[in-house]
């Protein structure tokens, strides 16, 4: 009879313990494989989010809860528009960009959705207090750098309005006017050119956005001014975002702003980002964690497994030896099993972890997770070296053993 034979043999005759030791092992792999999945998608998001973010500064008000960056409008507190004209006033070096912005409550053919104020370029540039501080004259993502003096840059006056979702702000927008994110265009059934009723008002859609995976997908845009006079905000704002050159935002720019605004919370794309990167480098380290804690109950369990099967089978170790099996074939026996169930658990757990991964990354966190093959070698690998080394010393025992002392003790 050959070793394969034995070994399938015998797992098949004592099936309930070899799955109790392949079911910690596989949730070892399953929790590493889901954790590390989940934290690799999370990353990937936030570069894609930083690449496509237009903002990397956020005025918010003092008692604003900043849950998203992406979604810094949303917490529901306003202040003062005349913060903007503040910001414009001070002339600060390195502020290219303002997007003062006001998120609403409102519901369209039954629909609800998050209406948001903001102010195109050519608001600022028709206020006589700001005219001449040539505020909105780069716009992000036109790729024409960063902190160019005004004379190097266009006025930005052919922009096309689905350029929102890339720059953040327009050149133009009127009074009832509006710009559709491309979830909520296609779940009103809207296009460019139709209309549609807005705080008891007509509004016609300028243009739908392309899609960006952001929350700007399920949004619709409309002009600040008309915003507030419609919804009864007043003059407020929720947000204002900043696009700063990146030299000026990591040294004094933090620090002017919060003299200009003392009233108010400054938050840079960096500090979000860290603690973003900081939750994942924690996720990371528990995954690892996890992993090794139920590896190691995995090796003692089956270790102890290994060593209760030894004495059980004293008798048929002894035969097998006596027909001629020597202390090799023995070992082979039991290190075969060992390494059956770590590559068993390493596969197995690879799938439920990556299936876990995939199911929950979206619901819970809004992570769209794809699988990662490079996870499978580390699972199995691992696996089968810690269910190796817990199932040596039970093989070397059984090795070990005399058969005429076996048949005495009988």
């Amino acid at each position: 009879m050959k070793l394969r034979t034995l070994i399938w043999k015998e797992l098949w005759q004592r099936p309930t313990t070899m799955l109790t030791s392949l079911l910690t092992v596989t949730l070892g792999v399953a929790a590493l494989v889901a954790i590390q999945s989940i934290t690799v998608s999370s990353e990937q998001k936030i570069a894609g989010d930083m690449e496509s973010l237009g903002a990397n500064v956020l005025v918010l008000p003092t008692s604003a809860s900043l849950q998203d960056y992406y979604s810094a409008d949303m917490h529901g507190q306003t202040m003062p528009e005349e913060y903007v004209t503040r910001l414009a006033l001070a002339r600060m070096p390195g502020v290219e960009n303002l997007a003062p912005k006001l998120c609403v409550a409102e519901t369209v053919d039954s629909t609800p959705v998050t209406l948001t104020g903001i102010l195109p370029r050519s608001e600022f540039q028709a206020k006589s207090s700001w005219q001449g501080l040539n505020l909105m004259a780069n716009p992000v993502g036109s790729g024409r750098g960063c902190c160019l003096t005004p004379t190097s840059v266009g006025n930005g006056d052919d922009e096309n309005p689905a350029d929102l979702a890339t720059t953040r702000t327009i050149q133009t927008l009127g009074k009832r006017e509006v710009i559709l994110g491309s979830d909520i265009a296609t779940k009103l059934g809207k296009k460019t050119g139709d209309q549609l009723n807005l705080l008891g008002e007509k509004f016609q859609v300028l243009a739908v956005l392309p899609e960006t995976g952001t929350v700007d997908d399920s949004r619709l845009f409309a002009h600040l001014h008309s915003v507030q006079d419609l919804s009864g905000a007043g003059p407020v704002i929720n947000v204002i975002e900043i696009m700063a050159c990146c030299e000026e935002a990591a040294g004094d720019l933090i620090g002017d702003l919060s003299a200009v605004l003392p009233e108010t919370r400054i938050v840079t794309i960096a500090q979000v980002v860290e603690t973003q990167v900081a939750v994942n480098g924690l996720m990371s380290s528990l995954s690892w964690v996890f992993f090794s804690i139920l590896l190691l109950v995995g090796g003692a369990s089956i270790a102890s497994v290994m060593f209760a099967n030894v004495t059980e089978r004293r008798k048929e170790i002894g035969t097998l030896m006596a027909l001629g099996a020597g202390r090799r074939i023995v070992t082979q026996l039991f290190l075969g099993k060992a390494t059956l169930l770590g590559v068993s658990g390493g596969f197995i757990g690879f799938l439920a972890g990556t299936i876990v991964a995939v199911v929950l990354g979206p619901q819970l966190l809004g992570i769209a997770v794809q699988p990662m093959p490079q996870l499978l070698a580390i699972g199995m690998i691992t696996a089968t070296v810690v269910s190796l080394l817990a199932s040596y010393f039970p093989a070397r025992k059984a090795a070990g053993l005399d058969p005429c002392l076996v048949f005495n003790d009988a």
